[in-house]
């Protein structure tokens, strides 16, 4: 017969044993899709890098090539202060304003300004087909903000890659 002093030894010898073989390890097919994730949230980011290269490069063709062709969603929402402020000035102003990716890379190729715009805060969120990324912006232009606020692009995994679909953003240009 077991002795009790000896079954409580051994239950503190066996215990962490026993736990251990109940944690669950992470199968091969959970840490493909976390390598998955992984690579698509990489190739996102590179979207970002494409996106904001071409626009220093002022190559409005590079940055149209960023898009999925035909997608035509591109939505600037002023804050409410910024709404204020252009109805004081125009009765007429609109809060959104609806627009194009083909109608900014016009503007980037055209312009001969220096614009910049800067991302943070940036969050990426997939699940290998979709993608939405949200972030803080500044976009600078000649060095100096003339615009910030808050932005998201909802991006679609092509053949060809990471296109994104559609852009929205929240507008705070300086008083």
């Amino acid at each position: 017969m077991l002795n009790p002093s000896h079954f409580a030894l051994c239950a503190l010898v066996l215990l962490p044993i026993a736990l251990t073989a109940q944690t669950p390890t992470p199968s091969m097919t959970q840490t493909e899709t976390a390598n998955d994730r992984h690579a698509d949230e990489a190739a996102i980011e590179e979207v970002m890098n494409q996106y904001h290269s071409a626009i220093l490069a002022h190559d409005g063709t590079a940055l149209t090539g960023l898009f999925l062709p035909n997608a035509n969603l591109w939505l600037n929402v002023l804050t409410d202060s910024a709404y204020a402020r252009a109805q004081a000035k125009s009765p007429t102003a609109q809060k959104i304003r609806i627009s194009s990716y083909r109608d900014f890379a016009k503007l980037v190729s055209t312009t001969t300004k220096s614009v910049d715009p800067e991302h943070s805060n940036v969050v990426i969120h997939t699940d290998g087909t979709i993608a939405a990324v949200y972030f803080d912006f500044v976009f600078n232009v000649d060095g100096k903000a003339n615009n910030r606020g808050s932005e998201t692009w909802q991006l679609v995994k092509a053949v060809d890659g990471w296109r994104i679909a559609s852009i929205i953003y929240s507008s705070e240009p300086p008083a």
